[in-house]
């Protein structure tokens, strides 16, 4: 929409740009939040009811594969705990157990994307702990056995679990128990769920509305205002976002401009604990990058194409080498896995391997401590490290960084470009 010729709707596009995130959040709230408590039942009889339970955790127990097809980009290496906090009605808090030497994270977006706290590993720890979650209108006292305390800067928190897994088989059992660990509670011990209406069909992942829009951004500003210093001229009327939702949309599937790392290697997010008034970028992941979280907990470099810019083709045969102490730098884990470029999604084979890393069974350097991986879809031949590629098609390939080094916190590492052979 030209602003020169229409400036209130090229104002509202900025209004809709910097309220998207919300939207959006509330949108993965109604898709992720579970319509069954284990012991309470159902929040409505009715299967096409928005009321769900809040406050009530729910697991994965499997990595995914290529059959799994609702997630785009999904990771090989780990299972997830999801669960959407509630404040209104007091603090929440999060009851975990031991996890032993495993790397897990409990990552806290606010309803605004902010990846603002962590529970796990890095920041926490792994012993057991009690986590007292509170919204802005609380100032309770805070019992003794509480081993931290978070506020929270609206009532809608979304937790964003992820616990490392070796296997499918006895590790991934043990994680299961653990998860089966994880509570969240009241100040009283009781079970903290709650029925709440989400307000929209989380399953609708096209453009809104206008009258959506405005009824589920205009309710969820009650419970999640701005954080102070961002100003926001929230429209009164569904009219001024007719034109604006369809631009904006258009705009952010098309505008994606990751940072550049160099060697053909980007990176679409880099955020620590809050986005500030980059409301572009925030609206931009919302839309394609939802639940990221902050870089020191996790980067995600991502190559689509090879050393000389050409995009990576299943029909051809490549290498990744890291040189002799040049290897990726982390505190916890790394892996590179490999999409197919049509849908987003793993790439089937004989192997079923569909990521590759620091964890890999017999994975091997060379003899001068170099670190080559394969990327083409037939099999190299023995010695050497395969990571399956798609035959004939396009393809991507995307390292994940676990508690990543001061080098790639700061940009400095010097990522190797792909080469084809």
């Amino acid at each position: 929409m030209n602003s020169k010729t229409n400036p209130v709707a090229h104002g509202c596009e900025a209004v809709v740009i910097q309220t998207l995130p919300l939207f959006e959040m509330m949108r993965m709230r109604a898709a992720t939040t579970p319509r069954r408590h284990p012991v309470l039942g159902f929040a409505a009889p009715n299967p096409q009811s928005t009321l769900r339970w809040v406050n009530l955790f729910t697991h994965t127990h499997r990595r995914l594969g290529p059959e799994d097809k609702e997630v785009v980009s999904p990771n090989n290496d780990t299972v997830y705990s999801n669960a959407w906090l509630d404040l209104s009605e007091g603090p929440v808090i999060i009851d975990t157990p031991d996890m032993g030497e495993r790397y897990w994270t409990l990552g806290l977006l606010d309803a605004w994307t902010n990846p603002f706290a962590y529970v796990g590993r890095r920041t926490t720890g792994n012993r057991p702990q009690r986590t007292l979650v509170h919204g802005p209108g609380w100032h309770g006292a805070v019992p003794p056995d509480i081993t931290g305390t978070v506020a929270a800067p609206g009532d809608d928190v979304w937790l964003i679990g992820r616990h490392l897994v070796e296997d499918d088989g006895e590790d991934a059992a043990r994680v299961r128990k653990s998860q089966s660990a994880m509570r969240l509670v009241r100040l009283g011990g009781t079970d903290a769920a709650l029925r709440v209406d989400t307000w929209i069909d989380g399953r609708d992942t096209g453009i809104p509305s206008a009258d959506i829009y405005l009824s589920t951004v205009s309710a969820a500003l009650r419970r999640n205002p701005p954080l102070p210093g961002e100003r926001l001229a929230w429209p009164g009327a569904a009219v001024d976002l007719a034109a604006s939702l369809p631009a904006v949309y258009e705009r952010l599937r098309t505008g994606h401009q990751p940072h550049e790392l160099g060697g053909g290697w980007a990176i679409p997010v880099l955020v620590k604990t809050h986005w500030g008034d980059d409301h572009l970028t925030r609206a931009r992941i919302a839309r394609n990058f939802i639940g990221a979280l902050g870089v020191e907990e996790a980067m995600y470099p991502t190559a689509e194409v090879d050393a000389h810019g050409a995009p990576l083709d299943g029909s051809k045969r490549y290498e990744l080498r890291f040189a002799p102490g040049r290897g990726l730098k982390v505190g916890a884990f790394w892996s590179l896995t490999m999409y197919r470029r049509s849908d987003c999604l793993f790439v089937a084979n004989p192997i079923h391997r569909y990521s590759i890393g620091d964890r890999t069974p017999g994975l091997r350097h060379d003899a001068d401590g170099s670190l080559a991986i394969r990327l083409q879809a037939e099999d190299p031949g023995p010695g050497l490290n395969w990571l399956p590629a798609p035959g004939g098609e396009l393809f991507y390939v995307v390292l994940r960084l676990y508690q990543p080094h001061a080098d790639h916190l700061e940009l400095r590492f010097d990522y190797p470009p792909i080469q084809p052979i």
